[in-house]
């Protein structure tokens, strides 16, 4: 059985579409939760904070989980040309945590959807426990960066 392949919006939409891709989307996304489950058990709302497999491929686990809350993924054709508006996610400069931006191809208004969308995906990812700050880089281009939050003592 091949690996589940998220979708980060750098380059073509990962095989299968459609009613398929959602199915296995939700049984991905479910597993991450269960993750949770089992290895946050001390912490007061142990789906609420990424857990250690999270914070170790955190690219897999916000691409995951914006997938699952229905947020679109960007995407590019075989050549490197962008042809879906969506979210794109990458590292940042600092090890371990995301950069998220919203692309489109050219006349798509991605820029002018920038705001809000980015917003959107920064509430999705802080009701799942990630820190996610939003900044503007040359030319006003919005992002943002996600991080899980510092690793503490368990909660309860």
């Amino acid at each position: 059985m091949a690996e589940f392949e998220v979708a980060t919006g750098a380059a073509g939409v990962p095989d299968g579409d459609g009613q398929g891709r959602r199915a296995a989307v939700r049984t991905a996304f479910e597993g991450l939760l269960q993750i949770r489950r089992l290895m946050n058990a001390d912490a007061a709302d142990p789906e609420g904070v990424p857990a250690e497999w999270e914070r170790r491929q955190p690219v897999r686990a916000v691409a995951l989980a914006l997938e699952a809350a229905g947020v679109p993924p960007s995407a590019t054709d075989a050549e490197g040309r962008r042809m879906a508006a969506g979210y794109c996610l990458g590292a940042a400069e600092r090890t371990g945590v995301v950069r998220v931006e919203w692309l489109g191809p050219p006349g798509s208004g991605a820029g002018h959807a920038a705001e809000d969308a980015l917003r959107n995906c920064a509430a999705v990812l802080r009701r799942l426990g990630w820190e996610a700050l939003e900044y503007r880089g040359p030319r006003r281009h919005r992002y943002l960066e996600v991080e899980p939050p510092p690793a503490g003592p368990p909660r309860r």
